[in-house]
């Protein structure tokens, strides 16, 4: 029998989770790093444990896993991985022919759900009705009933199209909605018009609602600008669960405040948290929640599970690994 695996985790667990993690690689041995990762957003620190590891879960630092010639697969608990996304780690991964995968499975599900959230929330006038019932309680049933609007027949253009926008796009056919996506490669797929960025200004134009899902590389920094923004249709609406840096913020505040964006559902801002003397805070229309698309009550169950399906195939040698990126 081939000696057991050492699989380091710095992912911090509930309980029923790390036991589900340990009893799924027996008879394998998992260490678990003193130095646990609370978010995702930030760099793991360093743990002289990872050196003797075979596998790592979570997120380890980029830098001391280069030094650790042992590891043959990282798998990281988020759909990001800009951290990761440098050439040298691409190389050294090719050179040791080991596998990199990420969780977007895991989180592409809620992401997509929260986005149609807000979309029916604004398009059925929820939020407008709890705003008065917080309020003077005005009956505006007559005003509530006129601005409600259906999705059925709207365009919606998705900025990015991995597996978030492609649950978000499935979520969306039973409202016949027309649906573009904009993505490096272009190519036919049933009920979604993938375009090349050569079409974007066309297109946006006629989009009545904008769904941001674009990753944060050095691409896309403030990819969401006023040039792109000055090309929707007056009115739009505009949602962002990717990353808060694709957003221009200050031009997204003038959008608003001249009504070219009829309204915005930020789900992910720049910074984070966003401080409360902001001005995203009081802006018209603009409604934000605290990174919560991704989230799930069974979030961590979930993250195992995937891990250990990926961790058959790593032990077979072969097979089709969830989410590969490298």
């Amino acid at each position: 029998m081939p000696s057991p695996l050492t699989i380091w985790v710095n992912a911090k667990f509930a309980e029923p989770a790390e036991r589900l993690l340990v009893e799924g690689v027996r008879p394998h041995r998992v260490i678990f790093s003193a130095n646990a990762s609370v978010s995702v957003l930030t760099a793991g620190a360093p743990d002289p444990a990872l050196a003797e590891a075979d596998v790592a879960f979570g997120q380890p630092l980029v830098e001391q896993s280069l030094e650790c010639p042992r590891l043959r697969w990282i798998e990281v608990t988020s759909a990001g991985f800009t951290r990761y996304d440098r050439e040298d780690f691409r190389e050294e991964m090719r050179r040791r022919d080991a596998a990199f995968t990420n969780a977007s499975s895991v989180f592409a599900e809620p992401c997509a759900q929260h986005a149609l959230a807000m979309m029916l929330a604004q398009a059925r006038q929820l939020l407008p009705a709890y705003r008065d019932q917080l309020n003077e309680r005005p009956w505006e049933h007559l005003k509530r009933r006129a601005d409600s609007r259906l999705l059925n027949g709207q365009t919606v253009l998705l900025l990015g199209y991995g597996a978030i926008g492609r649950r978000v796009a499935e979520l969306l056919a039973p409202f016949r909605m027309k649906i573009y996506a904009v993505r490096r490669k272009t190519y036919s797929e049933p009920g979604v018009h993938v375009i090349a960025e050569e079409r974007l200004s066309s297109i946006i134009a006629e989009a009545d609602h904008v769904i941001n899902v674009l990753p944060d590389n050095p691409t896309t920094i403030n990819y969401v600008n006023a040039r792109r923004l000055g090309w929707c249709k007056r009115g739009a609406r505009f949602y962002n669960v990717g990353r808060g840096t694709t957003v221009d913020q200050n031009a997204l505040l003038e959008a608003l405040g001249s009504g070219r964006v009829g309204a915005a559902f930020l789900d992910v801002t720049d910074p984070e948290p966003l401080p409360p003397s902001h001005r995203l805070w009081d802006a018209p229309n603009c409604y934000i929640t605290p990174h919560t698309a991704g989230g799930r009550h069974d979030q961590d169950e979930a993250l195992v599970r995937h891990f250990l399906a990926n961790f058959q195939t790593f032990l077979a040698g072969e097979g089709n690994w969830i989410d590969r990126v490298m």
